[in-house]
């Protein structure tokens, strides 16, 4: 199947878009979603997680301690690569999984680190990103989660830069403060009309929406 890898630094607007391209008859499978399957309590990462971390890093209730995850996680690279180690292997089969089963004109992957792991973006057609500034981006997570502004710091800080992920990108969506809701949906449904039409040949070049 045709696929797309969308991406886009957190606070983007990437999930948003994802949902438009899911109303309108792409296959969407996102990591995030798996990730949080994955160490929900029960979920196949967190017998690993504890052995990785101990019990510090499972909360009361049997799920992964997010808060405890991203403290240590965030400030500590050989942390978060540990983390990544026991992640990524078992969401990238479950997304080898899920890839079998869906159906539609299209395949969407939402991988915010597409562009950090190196691997995803071999496994698509072509990247497309949800792109605005890193300060519109803070603004929008503090909005939706009350995280302070130092830990989005740090977050974005071990994403990578917006330099970065527009030089890998293919297709852009610009999703800036001055974007109009009503716009944004207008542009993403032209590039979606574009993929469905390309669906069954190769991809190239880089198209710009915004």
């Amino acid at each position: 199947m045709f696929s797309i890898g969308l991406t886009g630094g957190i606070g983007s607007g990437k999930t948003k878009v994802a949902d438009w391209l899911a109303e309108w008859g792409a296959a969407v499978i996102d990591t995030d979603q798996i990730s949080h399957e994955l160490t929900a309590p029960g979920g196949a990462a967190i017998e690993p997680l504890r052995a990785a971390f101990g019990a510090d890093a499972i909360a009361p209730d049997g799920a992964m301690d997010r808060n405890w995850m991203r403290a240590h996680a965030f400030a500590d690279p050989a942390a978060r690569r540990r983390l990544e180690s026991v992640l990524h292997p078992l969401i990238g089969q479950a997304v080898l999984d899920q890839a079998e089963r869906v159906r539609g004109c299209y395949l969407v992957l939402v991988v915010p680190l597409l562009v950090e792991s190196g691997r995803w973006s071999e496994r698509v057609d072509r990247v497309c990103v949800v792109d605005c500034d890193p300060e519109t981006q803070v603004r929008r997570v503090q909005a939706r989660s009350g995280l302070t502004r130092s830990t989005i710091e740090r977050i974005m800080s071990a994403q990578a830069s917006r330099a970065e992920r527009l030089a890998a990108a293919d297709d852009v969506i610009v999703n800036d403060d001055a974007t109009d809701l009503d716009a944004l949906r207008r542009r993403v449904f032209l590039l979606h009309q574009a993929w469905r039409a390309r669906a069954s040949r190769p991809a190239d070049g880089r198209t710009t929406h915004g």
